[in-house]
């Protein structure tokens, strides 16, 4: 059966995939009703989705609030009548999850299962509803040169980050077989494309080509990584959440894997390209080898054979989806620039250290 969501609860619409999700939802679906709930942390931009607030007024409602409140969101699903919620929120970066785990804690694992109890006690015994959770490749661990994760696989997190959305996974899994929530979860590889919060590495990469600052590689850059364009993402989700199976967890990955050090190379090079520097002959001359951080896992991989069962593959190659990535940085600057705030530059100069920025 074909479940069909009307009244959509997103958790972390103001981040990267989440924004992106609102925008295929209302993009793609006439008949659907949107609302976001977001904290606003520093990774949340309410920007990113100011053309979307505009455009479908009627159909796009956000609220400002933090899903560890269950009386707030309780309200909420209250007077939109959510039938589904999307959880996207979620503290998402290792890096920070290292230097304060327990926000990651309270973020990732309680908030969920507050959410959960919140989607219990609203819908009660009703099964045409559907909790979708959103996770990561990280719960899985760290891979070898060869092999890719099933579903199947075994949970052996490595970080803070990935230790706490394991948590959160195995509460979502919980509530399905304690009871009986309808529940669905996908694991997906790293994303990346339009408005990803710039501590990641493919928009610190550009960023800091584009201010001609050091960019800072963990090790030698041999760390391996599965890219999947976020459009794709967003697709796999949506058909996830209307013909997956309840109580199964489902990968969204690609096949396109690689080192990071070649990945930056290859932003370097369309950099060079479109943008050339007056400063460097190549923007690859502000490549910095940083001290590996702890627990860095070396390799990530999923099979998504199961999901390519429900309709899903994965459309955009790493090429174009690199091209179109780094393009909109660069034709974005007024984004990107709005949210280099204070906060997020401490915490760059505590981490990397002032040398690796170019300073």
């Amino acid at each position: 059966m074909v479940y069909t969501p009307q009244n959509i609860l997103i958790t972390g619409g103001c981040g990267f995939i989440g924004s992106n999700f609102i925008r295929y939802l209302l993009g793609n679906y006439n008949q659907i009703t949107v609302v976001n709930v977001d904290k606003l942390t520093y990774a949340g931009n309410i920007l990113s989705l100011k053309d979307i607030s505009e455009r479908y007024e009627n159909r796009y409602f956000f609220y400002k609030e933090d899903i560890t409140n269950s009386d707030s969101i309780f309200k909420i699903m209250e007077r939109h009548n959510i039938d589904t919620i999307v959880n996207f929120a979620a503290e998402s970066h290792v890096d920070r999850s290292i230097l304060n785990p327990e926000i990651f804690l309270t973020t990732n694992t309680l908030g969920t299962l507050r959410l959960l109890e919140v989607a219990r006690n609203f819908w009660g015994n009703d099964n045409n509803v559907r909790f979708h959770h959103i996770s990561t490749d990280e719960v899985y661990g760290s891979l070898k040169d060869h092999g890719k994760f099933l579903e199947s696989s075994c949970y052996k997190p490595s970080s803070p980050y990935s230790a706490s959305k394991a948590g959160a996974d195995h509460f979502v899994y919980s509530y399905y077989k304690t009871f009986n929530l309808p529940v669905t979860i996908t694991n997906s590889s790293n994303n990346y494309g339009p408005y990803q919060f710039p501590e990641k590495l493919i928009p610190l990469t550009i960023i800091n080509c584009l201010n001609h600052k050091n960019i800072p590689i963990y090790g030698k850059g041999e760390n391996i990584r599965n890219w999947l364009f976020v459009e794709d993402h967003c697709e796999g989700i949506d058909l996830v959440i209307r013909r997956g199976k309840v109580g199964e967890s489902y990968n969204i990955a690609s096949n396109d894997e690689l080192k990071n050090i070649n990945l930056v190379r290859r932003i370097c090079k369309i950099l060079d390209e479109i943008k050339p520097s007056k400063k460097v002959k190549s923007y690859s001359e502000l490549i910095s080898f940083v001290e590996d951080r702890p627990g860095h896992d070396y390799r990530y991989a999923l099979s998504f054979d199961k999901v390519k069962k429900l309709g899903w593959t994965p459309k955009t190659s790493m090429k174009k989806g690199l091209q179109k990535t780094v393009l909109w940085y660069v034709e974005n600057e007024n984004w990107w620039k709005s949210i280099l705030n204070q906060e997020y530059i401490e915490f760059y100069k505590k981490w990397y250290g002032g040398k690796n920025q170019g300073e």
